[in-house]
């Protein structure tokens, strides 16, 4: 059933804000896709692999954002305003302490891991360059991802908006400085496109404390120090959410290293098909953010019925608007693979896995609202245990026999990921009926 329109203009509300910023971050990685595409195959093939690796290691600070909103939108749910903000000190803190020592780890292991992850030399030793200039970028998307979680746990959605749309404008013009030698910076090629995305996000990083730091201060924002409970609480339930991002930004890799088994030309479409998906995506996860903040308000004021009832006004929203964005590529593929990719080939390679991905796109849309409602709710024990066990279990051990060792090519291997992805959305579907989430204590 649709939602009403009072509640779907709630929804959009909150949601377009974000939906904005994430599309505006869709629209600039496929932009910096463009860039690195006019360099080669190789190139292309190797941001794809350092970017994905990337995700891996900063994948342990992802999920504060997701402890701070649910606990920063069941307090103003509560009307504890005076305190809000408590929450975000905690989530800033842990991104330094978990953030340090990864940075230093990933910076050692960076050479080897990629040598790992491709057996093509020219991919490892460019996707190594380009990882190295990532990682400080660990600490930024840790402070990034917890201001995130703190303004969309208020309601103010706009703020983080147009500081995202700000950072990748950034990203987009220091990226294209650095790849091609432009505006006065020197010609860096692949290695380019990473400084310039790590300068962006620490740019993020200091608006959000300059936009905190005017708004929250008698909200409680550095008021003072989190003591050891805060922070337990924040940690345990982030914890389970930043290992549910870890596992799938370390499935994300392990499937770019089993395209990279069958072959370079499959892994630089893999890149551009996963870009795509990405930016179909990505409003999908906006409204889950948006759903995250009502169901943890509504839970915050005692009303479950209502907290069940955004969840599924916002799924049913999302699956309608995801369907009718994905046409486009459903209906022209080539058009939207010639982008990126500029032999024929490759474009032939790719047409029927992004024809189906966009088939598919409702499903996504679906398994990623409920994901963020449960995490909206507390419950990112659940999302991690379905979300790891399909991927992991599932999906990569079938993704290896069919693909290099069968050799039934990319096609096979695209498939067994889009079955995985329905295996997740029916998961969560499952689990947000029995609502065993609603009596989650935060």
């Amino acid at each position: 059933m649709i939602p009403t329109k009072v509640r779907t203009q709630r929804i959009f509300g909150i949601a377009l804000p974000i939906m904005g910023g994430m599309v505006s971050q869709s629209i600039l990685n496929l932009v910096d896709a463009y860039f690195v595409g006019k360099l080669g195959s190789v190139a292309l093939a190797s941001v794809g692999l350092g970017s994905y690796a990337a995700f891996l290691a900063a994948a342990l600070v992802l999920g504060l954002g997701s402890g701070v909103q649910a606990t920063v939108a069941r307090r103003k749910g509560e009307g504890d305003n005076s305190k809000i903000a408590t929450p975000l000190n905690s989530g800033l803190v842990l991104a330094v302490i978990i953030a340090i020592p990864l940075m230093a780890i990933f910076f050692l292991i960076s050479t080897p891991l990629m040598q790992l992850l491709s057996s093509d030399p020219l991919v490892a030793s460019a996707s190594s360059e380009y990882f190295t200039a990532r990682v400080p970028g660990i600490l930024a998307l840790g402070l990034n991802f917890s201001f995130r979680g703190y303004w969309n746990g208020i309601n103010r959605s706009m703020v983080y908006m147009r500081t995202l749309i700000v950072m990748h404008i950034c990203n987009a013009v220091l990226s294209y400085g650095f790849i091609f030698g432009a505006f006065g910076l020197p010609e860096m090629g692949v290695p380019g496109a990473a400084i310039g995305t790590t300068l962006a996000l620490f740019i993020a990083s200091l608006l959000y404390f300059i936009q905190c730091y005017a708004h929250s201060r008698p909200f409680g924002f550095l008021a003072e120090r989190p003591n050891r409970q805060a922070l337990t609480a924040i940690f345990k339930l982030s914890f389970p959410a930043s290992i549910q991002q870890f596992f799938f930004a370390a499935g994300l890799t392990a499937l770019f290293w089993i395209v990279g088994q069958i072959g370079t030309a499959e892994l630089s479409v893999v890149h551009v098909l996963i870009t795509f998906v990405l930016f179909l995506i990505l409003p999908s996860m906006g409204m889950g953010l948006g759903a995250a903040s009502l169901v943890g308000q509504a839970l915050g004021r005692g009303d479950k019925d209502d907290a069940y009832q955004w969840g599924k006004d916002v799924t049913v929203l999302a699956v309608i608007m995801l369907t009718a964005i994905s046409l486009p590529l459903l209906l022209f593929p080539d058009v939207a693979l010639g982008l990126f990719l500029h032999e024929q080939h490759l474009i032939e390679l790719g047409r029927i896995p992004l024809q189906l991905s966009a088939l598919f796109i409702g499903v996504d849309a679906a398994g990623l609202v409920l994901m963020h409602t449960l995490l909206g709710a507390g419950d990112s024990k659940t999302v991690m245990k379905i979300t790891v066990t399909t991927q992991w279990l599932l999906f990569l051990p079938a993704a290896f026999i069919v693909g290099p060792i069968l050799g039934y090519g990319l096609f096979s291997v695209w498939v067994l990921q889009l079955l995985q992805r329905l295996l997740v959305a029916l998961g969560l579907s499952y689990h947000w009926r029995q609502r065993r989430w609603a009596h989650i204590d935060l």
